[in-house]
């Protein structure tokens, strides 16, 4: 998968994960801002996952979101193969409702940063705005859609 004029990759370690990226989606269509998916584990698909990660500057991609729960580490070893900005939105689904994804996304060593927004669709949602921002530092439409965004109490 992946199209020619997506600027957004938004990375899954599982199906499961789709439902909760729903809201992630409703602010790229606001925002007119093009992406792909990709389901991948850093455990189960180690390889495929460092080969995109470092490939995906190539691409053409500017942003990379990876999404994962359940203590994975998805975001992070994506991280450590890109320069490339990684939002990680940690997910529930074990026993600790998602707080040990939160902790495997946000606890990085020195150098790899991982931006790490809240557990769940409320996460999917700033991940997106997070990722609209960053494009915005060089798109000026984004930057007054954004402003737009704001005023409105950051709705859609």
């Amino acid at each position: 998968m992946g199209s020619k004029n997506a600027v957004i990759a938004v990375v899954m370690g599982s199906k499961s994960d789709q439902a909760a990226m729903v809201e992630c989606k409703k602010y790229f269509k606001h925002f007119n801002i093009s992406y792909d998916e990709f389901i991948m584990s850093a455990h189960r698909n180690p390889h495929e996952t460092a080969e995109f990660a470092t490939t995906a500057a190539d691409k053409g991609y500017k942003v990379i979101i990876g999404v994962a729960g359940m203590a994975a580490h998805l975001a992070g070893v994506i991280a450590g193969h890109t320069i490339l900005p990684v939002i990680g939105v940690p997910m529930p689904g074990s026993h600790l409702n998602g707080v040990d994804a939160l902790y495997a996304t946000v606890q990085m060593p020195k150098g790899v940063p991982v931006a790490t927004v809240a557990i769940g669709t409320a996460g999917a949602a700033n991940a997106a705005v997070l990722a609209t921002q960053i494009l915005a530092l060089s798109d000026v439409t984004l930057r007054e859609k954004l402003v737009e965004f704001k005023k409105i109490g950051c709705r859609i």
